[in-house]
């Protein structure tokens, strides 16, 4: 999907320009040789899994009194309908009736190519160049009889759909699809778990390597360089490989400023793949040298940080129960209080699946009651304006006991990856 450029990206983005200069071959041209691809036996998601998925949304419809509801391209409609599209001013959209199959509407000159990656029974319906997409989708609801029902939409959608739909059946009530789409959505089965465990696989394993590689004089693009060439070189595609170094370490997506490692400077790496549509988000945290006390001291405050988020994650818990553990304990140590600095100035976790960040989040206010399936970040950071900061983040998916890893949380300072 084309979107704008997350910080994230852009940070990751800055990197390219290390691969095509030849001071920096180092960066550019690593020896992977003892790599090999690791994501061989992922399974795909299939059509049985898709055609439950369907037949949870339509009962999710009923509960909610919902006739249909409406998608454009991104992730919901990859979850769906499989169909792997982008966002233009071309409209393409998937629309889920409360019954029957889906349709996918999109332009005639697409069709084909939509068409090569739908993985569900479907309609489809196309509009041509001097049409009006929206006019197709009223349609479509007309002859399902649909017309006078309440229309979910999609949270991401952009204005112009929703605003199309208004004026062409004016009488029609658009409402929130969240209740579907986020009821779904929220809760992962063992199939997208045993993907998510293989991204996190692949990300912890390039960072395994690259580790031991980072040097001093080196910046934080080209240690990205590195992270991103062995998570492709394992089988994943990379979504972000930030490393922030010294006081860019403190501002939690970094600086536009170049540091460089040196001794007693910290390290903070965030990174992240996709392997078969799913992600990982893992942050390690180091110095490069010798620790100093202050340095050792966050470190290991932040690392119990993690432990008071995990312990406060109980099926039924409210999702912001655990950030408020957090920041209670952390208020304890001297930090904040909330969301000052120095201390923990953003959420302690986010939703994860197909996106990076998905719904719900680890938050103070978050009424959310956590179920088995859910799946989230825990990321409780330190920030120190102007000196340092430390993150140590491993995602973990809920089970009727508690919370389960995919990533094993590191115990020192000395050996920060796990």
């Amino acid at each position: 999907m084309q979107t704008p450029l997350s910080r994230r990206a852009m940070i990751a983005a800055a990197a390219l320009p290390f691969l095509v200069r030849p001071g920096l071959l180092r960066a550019a041209e690593p020896d992977l040789s003892a790599l090999s691809d690791i994501t061989g036996g992922a399974v795909p998601i299939g059509p049985e899994e898709r055609a439950r998925r369907l037949v949870r949304a339509q009962a999710l419809m009923k509960a909610n009194g919902i006739g249909a509801i409406l998608i454009e391209p991104g992730s919901t409609m990859v979850y769906f309908t499989g169909v792997q599209w982008w966002r233009s001013e071309r409209l393409t959209a998937a629309i889920i009736p409360v019954e029957g199959q889906p349709c996918i509407v999109t332009p005639f000159f697409e069709e084909p190519s939509v068409r090569e990656t739908l993985a569900v029974p479907a309609e489809v319906r196309v509009w041509q160049e001097d049409g009006n997409p929206l006019a197709v989708v009223a349609g479509f609801l007309r002859d399902r009889k649909l017309a006078n029902r309440p229309v979910g939409i999609e949270e991401t959608a952009r204005f112009f759909a929703f605003d199309g739909m208004r004026k062409l059946l004016p009488d029609m009530r658009l409402v929130s699809a969240n209740p579907v789409v986020r009821g779904c959505r929220m809760v992962k089965t063992p199939a997208e778990i045993a993907l998510m465990q293989l991204a996190t696989d692949v990300t912890m394993a390039a960072y395994r390597w690259v580790y031991p590689r980072v040097e001093a004089g080196m910046t934080g693009a080209e240690i990205g360089a590195l992270m991103s060439a062995a998570t492709r070189k394992l089988g994943g595609a990379p979504e972000f490989s930030m490393a922030l170094i010294g006081e860019a370490s403190a501002y939690p997506h970094g600086s536009k400023q170049v540091y460089r490692v040196a001794e007693g400077q910290v390290v903070l790496m965030d990174c992240g793949c996709t392997v078969q549509g799913y992600q990982s988000d893992v942050s390690r945290s180091w110095v490069h040298g010798r620790a100093s006390a202050e340095q050792r001291k966050v470190w290991d405050t932040v690392a119990k940080g993690q432990q008071v988020a995990r312990a406060a994650a109980r099926i039924g818990a409210p999702a912001g129960s655990i950030d408020d553990a957090v920041r209670r304990f952390y208020e304890g140590q001297g930090y904040g209080p909330g969301y000052r600095l120095p201390g923990l100035s953003h959420r302690t976790g986010h939703g994860i699946g197909m996106d990076g960040h998905e719904p719900v989040n680890l938050v103070h206010g978050e009424a959310t009651p956590l179920a088995a399936g859910m799946c989230f970040s825990n990321e409780p950071g330190l920030y120190l304006p102007g000196k340092f900061g430390i993150r140590i983040e491993d995602c973990f998916h809920m089970t009727d006991s508690g919370p389960a890893w995919f990533s094993t949380p590191p115990k020192a300072i000395e050996a920060p990856i796990g």
